[in-house]
């Protein structure tokens, strides 16, 4: 009985399948690093604005690949017509302000092998105050259900669809030759929306994607109704790994409103099946990723 239910929980741990038969025509450098049993997990150094001051703190991105189905817009546990492939993304950032703690994370499904919108993002924000929820499901329309301990910012809505902010991390990594360009518009990241309080919609973008002669490359995004810029810096060269980036807008309520940057410098990053690495034993993994000091 006990080996039947460590069976069945390993089934429904977060790791990485097989490659289906949806995944044998990709290319062959992507299918080596995404699809070879592991996650690619980068530690940053994070400065973030809270308050109107800069906050020291962790950021982690997780890259991995699994299918997704469609049909319950979760992770695909088993085999279906409508599974797809997919990158997902799950960013995290944690710091402090004052006495409490901060502890936001985002997900997000990017199809693999083509498109410019993730399936399902969704987004959480826990601190002493109280917690928020957003979620948006791709179903033609995007579908954003919100859920916060803020009065009136709870509920649901219908947006035609629009570039993701959120998507901007996957794009990146799987095909940065798509990034928009030019004029556009755009929804912000939902770590910003829910720090901000802002209301969520797409705004009026001005992007930007640009070659170093250095191996890297930046993409830039401006949003003049929001007075906030976002530069994302990446390896040029495949994987497209993420440096670091610098989110510039006004912070505060009040008086203590002032412009500051939020900042990510990558520590480092490792290649680990790290749903199997849960034991005490593992936690020098941490160390080595600079999270645990």
């Amino acid at each position: 009985m006990t080996s039947i239910f460590i069976l069945a929980m390993i089934s429904f741990a977060c790791s990485n399948p097989e490659i289906t038969k949806e995944e044998t025509n990709m290319d062959p450098k992507q299918k080596e690093y995404w699809y070879g049993g592991e996650a690619e997990i980068t530690s940053y150094k994070l400065v973030q604005a809270r308050y109107g001051e800069l906050r020291e703190g962790t950021s982690v991105m997780v890259f991995v690949t699994e299918p997704f189905s469609k049909k319950s817009m979760t992770k695909a546990d088993r085999s279906s017509d409508s599974n797809v492939p997919v990158l997902k993304l799950n960013q995290t950032k944690n710091f402090i302000t004052g006495i409490y703690p901060y502890s936001m994370m985002t997900s997000s499904f990017l199809p693999f092998d083509k498109g410019d919108h993730s399936l399902k993002i969704s987004s959480s924000s826990q601190e002493w105050c109280g917690h928020s929820f957003m979620e948006l499901e791709n179903s033609g329309k995007f579908n954003i259900e919100t859920r916060s301990y803020f009065e009136g910012e709870s509920g649901k809505t219908s947006l035609s669809k629009s570039y993701l902010e959120d998507d901007i991390w996957s794009l990146i990594r799987l095909r940065p030759e798509s990034l928009p360009t030019g004029q556009t518009e755009m929804i912000p990241s939902f770590f910003y929306i829910r720090l901000a309080h802002i209301p969520t919609k797409a705004y009026k973008a001005n992007a930007k994607n640009m070659v170093h002669d250095n191996g890297t490359s930046s993409y830039v995004i401006e949003y003049p109704e929001l007075d906030r810029s976002l530069a994302i810096e990446y390896e040029t060269a495949f994987p497209h790994k993420i440096i670091s980036w610098n989110e510039s807008y006004m912070d505060g309520f009040g008086s203590n409103k002032v412009k500051l940057n939020t900042t990510g410098t990558a520590i480092k990053t490792i290649k680990s099946a790290y749903w199997g690495q849960h034991s005490n034993s593992d936690e020098g993994l941490r160390t080595e990723l600079g999270l645990d000091k």
